[in-house]
């Protein structure tokens, strides 16, 4: 089975992933974008939640030997406390500040100096957050092994903030799979998918 396929397909049906080439989405950081994922829907469908949860466990196999998964929040702390649960392994999430009230935590659960994380996410867009996350962790005296999402639109400054700041990505699918199973499913037409290569592309020339 091709699983970044198969996670494609499935996020398409429950429609996590909408595709809308000639209308798109407005993100909001204000990117007009003929794609919009939002992958907490995989939590209302047992069926998919299941397959996705299963997909982590395999592709946590890539990674070194960890102590620990960490989900970012929000949408990764689902993800990554169904995989902690179905490795029978510890858990924790990393806000994207501190509270500014009670313990003031950043990093939410038990982390002792020294421990080898695995970081969870949903997506990856321009890896930013994903890159804080890692930071607050490596402030607290984790060793962060790598950092597995569901799903990466592909975008070079992501691939490129990732390689330089030396740590391991993968992801369970990925843009070219989802265009190449939403067209193989008649999610869109072949007529759109020379629209939304295109718009990747211009998103990559602008870095």
């Amino acid at each position: 089975m091709n699983i970044a396929a198969e996670v494609a397909k499935r996020l398409l049906q429950i429609k996590a992933i909408k595709l809308s080439p000639q209308t798109p989405f407005t993100w909001a950081s204000g990117i007009l974008s003929p794609i919009y994922c939002d992958n907490r829907i995989i939590l209302s469908h047992p069926e998919a939640r299941t397959f996705v949860k299963n997909a982590f466990a395999e592709c946590a196999q890539k990674f070194p030997k960890f102590d620990k998964i960490a989900g970012v929040a929000t949408a990764g702390i689902p993800h990554g406390a169904l995989l902690a649960d179905a490795m029978n392994m510890p858990f924790i999430y990393v806000r994207d500040k501190a509270k500014a009230h009670g313990r003031q935590n950043q990093i939410e659960g038990a982390l002792n100096k020294g421990e080898k994380v695995l970081v969870i996410e949903d997506l990856i867009s321009t890896g930013g957050s994903s890159l804080r996350a890692i930071d607050a962790l490596v402030n607290a005296g984790a060793e962060v092994v790598g950092i597995s999402a569901i799903f990466t639109y592909g975008f070079d400054k992501a691939k490129i903030a990732f390689e330089n700041a030396g740590y391991q990505l993968e992801t369970l699918s990925n843009y070219d799979i989802l265009i190449n199973e939403a067209l193989k499913t008649n999610f869109i037409e072949a007529s759109d998918v020379q629209l939304l290569k295109k718009w990747r592309q211009k998103i990559n020339s602008k870095g």
